[in-house]
């Protein structure tokens, strides 16, 4: 039987989605795993996404809170307002309450991973203030620690913490790096590798 893990994402501008689809690619290297995207709802208008500037949605499907049992293992990806994740994303999970009271998602691991303005803008704050969702959940915080072989990495701009992978997205022109990019697929992997493993593991 398959693993499922869902790598379940908000993004604005295509930053988070481009390490989202780094992590599924890594999440699905690992035999006998079945790797899915999904994006929560947009809480924004038209209009205003409009005078944002923001690009069209991909065709990733938009994920509903009865969805989210169906996974082994999670991975979620958001951009920081200010600190902590987009308002997008936390109103997804303040709409899995039917779940919380049921602790249909404990016992699961979860990663985060996130994209932020600068490098002072909340990469290690914006995990922080969202370990919070899982923990209400009874959630496993699988955190890729120093795993990635390039967490010492000096030589470049990179985002990315212990706490998960990540990017930098200055003002809005600069992309995920390869080596960004990189550290998304190897937490893909692991939080996958972890996921079989628990889901395997002898009751």
């Amino acid at each position: 039987m398959a693993v499922k893990v869902y790598i379940v994402y908000y993004s604005m501008y295509g930053h988070v989605e481009k390490l989202a689809e780094e992590i599924r690619k890594g999440a699905a290297s690992i035999k006998d795993v079945e790797a899915k995207l999904w994006q929560v709802p947009e809480t924004l208008s038209d209009e205003v996404l409009g005078k944002m500037m923001a690009p069209p949605k991909t065709d990733v499907p938009i994920i509903t809170p009865n969805e989210l049992p169906e996974a082994d293992g999670f991975v979620f990806g958001f951009p920081t307002r200010f600190g902590m994740m987009a308002a997008q994303f936390k109103a997804f999970f303040d709409s899995t309450g039917g779940l919380w009271k049921k602790q249909e998602l404990a016992g699961k691991p979860a990663g985060i991973f996130y994209s932020t303005g600068s490098q002072g803008g909340g990469q290690e704050t914006t995990a922080l203030t969202a370990i919070t969702q899982l923990v209400h959940h009874g959630m496993l915080f699988a955190p890729i620690g120093y795993t990635f072989n390039r967490m010492f990495e000096m030589e470049e701009v990179k985002g990315g913490s212990p706490y998960g992978a990540g990017t930098y997205a200055g003002d809005g022109s600069r992309q995920p790096t390869e080596l960004e990019l990189k550290q998304a697929f190897h937490q893909g992997k692991y939080i996958a590798f972890i996921t079989k493993k628990l889901k395997q593991a002898p009751a």
